[in-house]
Parts: C-alpha cells; structure tokens; sequence
C-alpha cells in the first residue's frame, strides 16, 4: 500500500512539474508576441506621466498643410508645429534616452569648423539628456576646450587620415560600425552621426529620436525623382534606378543596432565596389540613399534639421535648427 501510495507521488510530482513547465513556455511565447516597449514596470505605471503613450500618436499631421508629413509607409516626417516639445523631452528624460553624437574633423576641417560645430551643439542639441560626443580626429591634440553642460562628455577618437577626401568621407562607416559595437552601444540608447561643417542654430532635439532616422536633403526635399542624384550605375553596389526620397548623409541616426546595420553596409558595398574598381556617384551618401531604399527610415527630418542658406525659397522652413557652413572645398580638402 505504501509503495503505491509513493507511486502515486511520484506521478503527481511530475504531473506539477510538467503543468509548470507547459505554464512557463507559454508565458514566455505570450510575453514574446506584446512588443517591449509596451511593457511597464511597476514605477512607470505610477509615475506622474504614464510612460505608454506613444509620442509619435501626438502628432499633428494637419499643421503643415503645405509640406508632406508623413511617408507612404507612415513614418512621420518632423516639422516645426507637428510636435509638443515639452512632451518629447519630458518622455525621454523620463526614459533616461541617452545620445552618441558622432563628428569627424580630419585635416583642415578640424580648425575651420570643430569648436564651432561643438559650441553650438551644447547650446541646442538634445538638450536635457545625457549626451556623449565622439571626435575623430587625425589631430587629438588640435581638438578645442568646450565647457559641457550636466550630463554631457566628450570622448576623442584619432583616425587616421586617408591620402583622398573621399576616402575620408567612405570609410568613416566602418570607424562608426566599430565604435558603436565596441563602445557606444554601451554607453548610449541612440547615436547621431553629423558632417562637421555645420552650425547648429535652433533646438535639435528629442522629437528627432528613433529606430531609423534618415535627413531629407535640403536641394532636394521639393524635386522630382528624376533629378535626384541617385548612382544610376549599375556596376556599383549603391545603384538605384528609382527610390523615395534623396537623403542627406550630414545627418542619419537611430538607435545603435540600426544606425550599425546602416554603415556595415555602407562599408560593404563601399569596399565591394573597390575590388570592382568602382566609386559611387556620391561616394557613402549613394550607399546611404541604397540602403534607406531597401530599409525604409522610421523617421524623415525635415530640411529644418540641415538647411543651406544658399537656398532662395525658404518659404517651408520656420525654423532654422542646423545650418550649413560656408564650403571653402578648394583649400579645405586633399586632392
């Protein structure tokens, strides 16, 4: 009787264990079907602003009548009036968002552009969060003094310097991939990569933060298809007959793994194009215009967000955030 009793026993016991074990596979094959971002934990449900929301529902679409807002796969494109910043920045201080901001200043670019890029960007850009910038320099000796606010570093980075300005400009993807996955995603939740010739000069701030990020060139933003400077060869891996819109690449960003998976394959067709003795027309900004092409951006930035001023019909742009420097290519960059 007690030997069946304790068979009795032994088939429950493994009974509870299989109904736990059953219990835990579907708990986890639930919780991996609810995105994560929609999961709370307890502090967020009772902080005085319910973490939840989801900023980009609060977007006024209609407030620009007059630009397009919104893409054909319904990323928003971000204008002056569209955004609530008090809401964005009071999200994202709340999240703790963090920002890497990357900038290059190889050879003469350094002393002509860098402090003012640097001063500029502690007085406008992402203000409020924890910001951390990347300087990669040929020259970490040359790299100015910049009182930084809270929250905000600055790291230098030496490089080295490429005998051709194209060369300068195409392989900064790889430096970027590398310093990403050694560092930055360790560090920061975003990342931001900027051409150095410019100046910011209005607020550049977290309403411009998400998975994929690319710039609406500012020559280009109004123009038909046909006239962007798309490679149209078809021996380079940049090729592109027809695309959606043309893209800046002065400005790109997103989260770490996508702004990575954007310059590992920028690098990979830059590198796939030399051993074909191929150059894109663009050199990294037709790779860049590709890959936006084969993976759409989450979010557009409006010409507001990088602007010439060389540009006569101003008439979109009620905010000036990011400027271009005055270009001075013939004693600037190497032959």
């Amino acid at each position: 009787m007690s030997g069946l009793r304790e068979k009795s026993f032994g088939i429950f016991c493994c009974l509870v264990l299989l109904v736990a074990s059953f219990t835990s596979l579907y708990l986890r094959y639930v919780a991996s079907l609810v995105p994560a971002h929609s999961l709370l934990v307890a502090s967020e449900v009772t902080s005085g602003e319910n973490l939840s929301i989801n900023l980009d529902d609060t977007l006024n679409f209609g407030a620009r009548q007059e630009v397009e807002t919104r893409t054909s796969w319904k990323a928003p494109i971000i204008w002056e009036r569209m955004f609530d910043p008090k809401l964005y920045d009071q999200k994202h201080i709340q999240k703790k968002s963090s920002v890497a901001l990357t900038v290059f200043a190889v050879g003469r670019y350094l002393d002509a552009y860098l402090k003012t890029f640097l001063i500029s960007a502690e007085q406008h850009f992402m203000l409020g969060l924890q910001v951390t910038y990347y300087v990669f320099t040929d020259q970490p000796d040359k790299v100015p003094h910049i009182d930084l606010g809270p929250q905000r570093s600055l790291k230098v980075i030496q490089v080295e310097k490429h005998s051709r300005w194209q060369d300068i400009s195409m392989m900064r993807m790889k430096t970027i991939s590398d310093t990403i996955e050694s560092e930055i995603r360790h560090r920061c939740n975003y990342v931001f990569c900027l051409d150095v010739d410019q100046e910011f000069k209005g607020r550049f701030g977290s309403e411009a933060l998400g998975d994929s990020v690319a710039q609406m060139h500012a020559w280009f933003y109004k123009a038909q298809k046909q006239s962007f400077t798309y490679d149209r060869n078809p021996k380079s891996k940049a090729f592109i007959e027809s695309g959606d819109y043309y893209y800046h690449a002065a400005v790109f960003g997103g989260l770490c793994e996508h702004v990575k998976s954007l310059a590992d394959h920028c690098f990979l067709g830059i590198m796939e194009d030399k051993l074909n003795d191929v150059e894109a027309l663009w050199h990294d900004e037709s790779h860049l215009n590709k890959y936006f092409w084969l993976h759409k951006p989450t979010r557009l930035l409006s010409p507001e967000y990088c602007w010439d001023q060389v540009i006569s019909d101003n008439r979109d742009i009620n905010v000036t955030r990011l400027i271009w420097a005055p270009k001075h290519y013939d004693t600037l960059r190497t032959k």
